[in-house]
Formats: C-alpha cells, sequence, structure tokens
C-alpha cells in the first residue's frame, strides 16, 4: 500500500496512535520499534482495542485483514506527517532552543488560542517522532500549527523541519544543553540555527529577540519581526515575572526574570498575529505552568519552587541567580545532577557547585554522582536520591524558601515527600 493509499485510510479519523495503552478508535496503529520494545508484536491487539488499521514492518505480524505492512514503520510515520502537513497547507510556528521552549510553546498556544484554532506540541513531544505525531493531531479545522522541536546533536533540526516545513521560527536562546551530543556551545548555536537556516532558503520569517546577539547575527538575511526590552518592558520577578506592554501590566504566574524573553516572544508573536492587547494579557495571566517547570507549591510554612522537569549549566545559573535576588527571608537549595554534558560534565558541576556555595543561600544540597564530587565547601553532598534520604540530615525547615532544580531522570520532585 503506498503513502497517498495509507493517507486515505488516516484521513477518515485524523488519528495516528503508537501506544496500545491509549488506543482511539478508528485511529491508525503504527508499530513503532526500540530498543527495548517491538510494536508489530501488539499490531493485532491495536484492532482488537478499536484501531481501524495497523502499520508494521515484519510479515510475520500480518496476520489481519486491516494490517498494513510497509518497509519502515518510522520513515513511513514520518513521510505520512509531511504529506498531511502539505495538504493542510497552514502557517506553522516551529521553535527551538537550549531552554524555555515547552513554557514558551505554551504561551504562544495560549495567547493564538483566543482567536484561532491552534494545534500544539502536547507536553515535550519534540523528537522524530514527537513532531510526526503532532503534525497528524492536526486537522482540516486547525488554522494554526505550533511544533516544538528538541535535538540534542546536528542535523536533527533540519531533518525535523522537512518533516514539518513551518513558515515561521523562533530560537528561545543558545545555552549549554545536550553538550555531549553538540560538542561544544558553538555546536549548540549551530545546531540550533538550523531552523534560521532552513527558513532562509524557503522564504520563511523568524521572530527575533533583539536583546540577544546571537539571534540577530543568525537570523541575517531572512524575514524577520523583531521584538525587544524597550516594546516588552520587564518589571519584576519577586517571584513572579511581570511585563508591561502597550501601556498594560501583565502579570504572569511564572517565577523567575531568565521567563520575561519566554513571554516577551509569545507576546510578540501573538502581536504579529494580530491577537488583542487585552487578550494577550488574559492569556498570559491564565496560564499556570505544571509538570514540575517552575511551579510555586505551598507546603505548610514552606513555599517550594520547582524546577525538577530539566536542567543544564546555563538554566541552572538562571534559577540560581534569580532565587538569590528573591526577597525572602530564609533560602534552601536543592540541586541534582545534569545529564548529557558529556566530557563538560565536570567542569560544569564544579561551577554551579561554586556558584550556588557562594550566594549566600541558607543551606545547599547538591544529589547526584556528579556533583557528589565536586569540590566545595558549605554544601551537603549526596551520590544519589537514596543516599541523600536515608543520611541523617534533618529537614526541619519552617517559614523557608525551598529551589529544587536538577535533571528530569534525576526526579526530585520526590523531595516534596519529605515534607
Amino acid at each position: 500500500m503506498d503513502l497517498k493509499q495509507i493517507y486515505k485510510l488516516y484521513s477518515n479519523s485524523y488519528l495516528a496512535d503508537t501506544d496500545t495503552r491509549n488506543i482511539r478508535k478508528g485511529s491508525i496503529y503504527f508499530a513503532l520499534k526500540g530498543e527495548h520494545f517491538n510494536g508489530n508484536k501488539f499490531a493485532k491487539e491495536a484492532l482488537q482495542l478499536g484501531a481501524a488499521y495497523a502499520v508494521i514492518d515484519e510479515e510475520k505480524y500480518q496476520n489481519e485483514p486491516n494490517i498494513i505492512l510497509v518497509k519502515d514503520v518510522l520513515t513511513t510515520l514520518q513521510k505520512l506527517a509531511n504529506y498531511h502537513r502539505l495538504q493542510l497547507n497552514l502557517p506553522i510556528i516551529s521553535l527551538t532552543g537550549s531552554n524555555g521552549k515547552t513554557t514558551t510553546k505554551e504561551l504562544i498556544n495560549a495567547i493564538l488560542s483566543k482567536k484561532y484554532k491552534t494545534t500544539a506540541t502536547k507536553g515535550n513531544l519534540n523528537n522524530h517522532i514527537g513532531v510526526p505525531l503532532t503534525l497528524l493531531s492536526m486537522t482540516p479545522k486547525t488554522e494554526i500549527g505550533i511544533v516544538e522541536m528538541g535535538a540534542n546533536h546536528l542535523k536533527e533540526i533540519e531533518f525535523l523541519c522537512k518533516i514539518a516545513e513551518p513558515n515561521f521560527g523562533y530560537i528561545t536562546n543558545f545555552g549549554k544543553a545536550h553538550l555531549e551530543g553538540f560538542g561544544s556551545v558553538e555546536g549548540v548555536i549551530k545546531g540550533k540555527s538550523e531552523l534560521f537556516d532552513f527558513l532562509r532558503e524557503t522564504n520563511g520569517t523568524v521572530f527575533v529577540n533583539l536583546n540577544d546577539e546571537t539571534q540577530i547575527k543568525k537570523s541575517a538575511g531572512i524575514k524577520s519581526i523583531t521584538f525587544n526590552s524597550n516594546e516588552i518592558e520587564f518589571m519584576d520577578a519577586n517571584p513572579f515575572v511581570k511585563v508591561k506592554f502597550k501601556d498594560l501590566v501583565i502579570k504572569s504566574n511564572l517565577i523567575g526574570k531568565y521567563n520575561y524573553s519566554n513571554i516577551a516572544a509569545a507576546i510578540a508573536i501573538g502581536h504579529y498575529f494580530k491577537i488583542s492587547e487585552a487578550a494577550i494579557k488574559e492569556a498570559i495571566e491564565a496560564y499556570v505552568p505544571t509538570n514540575n517547570r517552575s511551579q510555586i507549591i505551598q507546603k505548610k510554612s514552606l513555599k517550594i519552587i520547582l524546577d525538577a522537569y530539566n536542567a543544564n549549566p546555563s538554566s541552572m545559573v538562571a534559577a540560581l541567580e534569580n532565587f538569590s535576588l528573591l526577597k525572602d527571608k530564609t533560602k534552601v537549595v536543592f540541586l541534582g545532577d545534569m545529564f548529557e554534558l558529556g566530557k563538560n560534565s565536570e567542569a560544569e558541576h564544579q561551577k554551579i557547585a561554586e556558584l550556588a556555595t557562594t550566594l549566600n543561600f541558607d543551606k545547599v544540597y547538591l544529589i547526584g554522582k556528579a556533583f557528589s564530587t565536586t569540590n566545595v565547601k558549605n554544601a551537603f553532598k549526596y551520590v544519589n536520591f537514596e543516599d541523600f534520604i536515608t543520611s541523617n540530615e534533618k529537614l526541619d525547615f519552617k517559614n523557608s524558601t525551598l529551589l529544587i532544580k536538577g535533571s528530569r531522570g534525576m526526579a526530585l520532585e520526590r523531595i516534596l515527600d519529605l515534607f
């Protein structure tokens, strides 16, 4: 069966599933494979659970009339997503960057949905599987698509752009993330800029923060919509970010000055798409972060800033410096290891440990194999989370503000259960 025939079947429902635990009635199940799983084995089960068709790439599992055999399921999924994108012929905004992608994407979606029927990446499903699934979640009713793109090595954004073919793009920033795959900050800049390169070649449009010299440089020769801190003014972040736009004061539910540029970008994009100032303000003020992203949680007398979804050296520095500026009396820091830093891991963890112990916090806890080997004083260090919770150190804090930050694999939100 060729791609157009599969697309005709898909267009009966505009539903594509890859997990038999979440099969939707009438969908097409794509039997993806990984190191530890083989989706082909579950094709028959997917049909029994309500899928209309199942796409496989191992002939021995073609034992039902509605099972479609292709050469490679993943490639078929990606090609189908691109074909669908071209049939829809709608504006697609893609964004990438080292930090703030998901928050910025969610803010953009909140603003644009005030006027348009939007479809955006769910969570951070932003890779070679997530991007196709995002595109396939769009329907003929979708008016604007918003696609987040993640990458940990060169050529990945370039590949995702060929699938999504965006008309608009924004890069949140260029920081020390995924250094193991990119090799260096220069590699990060080159990799993230592949979005701008695609838009330059296809006569697309980019949104550029004029307060970021790298964005200015990398967007040369592309049609640009710009914004800066004069047009969208930063007012305060103690702890929530407050900005001023067109004489309107907008009070967000996002903590930390580092979220200012995410808010500013969303405002600029909303303004470009003719969302009213009042609607922009309403959307931002209604947005509340979830999923361990810069959440503020109140537990008894404790105010806890939970930012345990992800971490890299750039976001760690921003979080610590912002935390140091808060006017709270007693401040305690819990930091977990940063992953995917490769050969830079030891030096980057040392820098963060030194910063954390020189910012006059009341206590600093460093958790993880990399942090445990750092050479700093005035910090409690633990090889892993189990070592931390079985230690004799009493976590008896009252009327304090806590910052919890680490890479997703550290799952530092477990600290909440200790109070």
